[in-house]
């Protein structure tokens, strides 16, 4: 009998642990996104990254630019976008799983591979978490887009996707991508301009919008129609 009650106490207090951790877990995560929403953060994990390689001289010194409000990107460029990465980016609460379902019936027909991350996991990946690929990592991807989605609007996760966004080696954000490759402010991208940068977002270090591929100029047809057909998010009287 002394022997069960001690098991017993043991087994509570190791449950007590674990409830306790989980809540800090949980209460440190949610005060970080808010934070995160309210505190532009100057840096991420990439840029971190960037730097730390620029510094070995293992890559390109990372361009820094000013936090751009979303309604001061070009309309073109917010449709594009969706166009591109997430036609359902309003329809879904963080998973697209009629994107998901398709990517994976395209796989038992034989297709190729491809992407189903919305643009919320984009961002709750770049913002939050570490690059090296494992299950704890996509768990975590997972986590920080449903806080994304419970915590902050679309409007504001698309806001930090488009700052944040890798666009080539040490170009972070549209403002960054729209000076370097067409030496305009984001806000003055044209639909073609748009098009470019968006369908190379898949492949930012291998292809560039200013020097389209076959494979580039392919997407851009196929972006361009698209973005007739998806909503602009954000204001503005463009």
């Amino acid at each position: 009998m002394l022997l069960k009650s001690r098991k017993n106490k043991k087994s509570n207090l190791w449950r007590n642990r674990f409830l306790l951790l989980f809540l800090f877990v949980l209460l440190l995560t949610v005060f970080q996104v808010s934070v995160f929403g309210l505190v532009k953060p100057p840096l991420t994990i990439p840029v971190v990254r960037a730097w730390i390689a620029y510094g070995l001289r293992q890559g390109a010194q990372p361009k820094s630019h000013q936090w751009v409000e979303l309604k001061k990107f070009s309309p073109h460029l917010r449709r594009a976008v969706l166009a591109s990465e997430d036609q359902r980016f309003l329809d879904h609460y963080g998973f697209d799983f009629i994107e998901l379902g398709q990517v994976l019936r395209s796989l038992h027909e034989g297709g190729n591979l491809r992407g189903a991350s919305t643009i919320s996991m984009q961002t709750a990946r770049t913002m939050f978490l570490w690059p090296a690929r494992s299950w704890l990592r996509k768990f975590g991807e997972v986590y920080y887009t449903m806080l994304l989605e419970l915590i902050w609007s679309k409007e504001k996760i698309l806001e930090f996707y488009l700052n944040r966004v890798d666009w080539g080696p040490g170009i972070y954000g549209a403002e960054a991508a729209a000076v370097k490759y067409f030496h305009c402010h984001a806000l003055d991208l044209n639909a073609g301009q748009a098009a470019l940068l968006a369908a190379v977002l898949p492949g930012p270090h291998l292809w560039r919008p200013d020097k389209p591929t076959a494979a580039v100029k392919r997407r851009v047809e196929r972006i361009l129609p698209q973005m007739q057909k998806v909503p602009l998010v954000g204001e503005t009287k463009s």
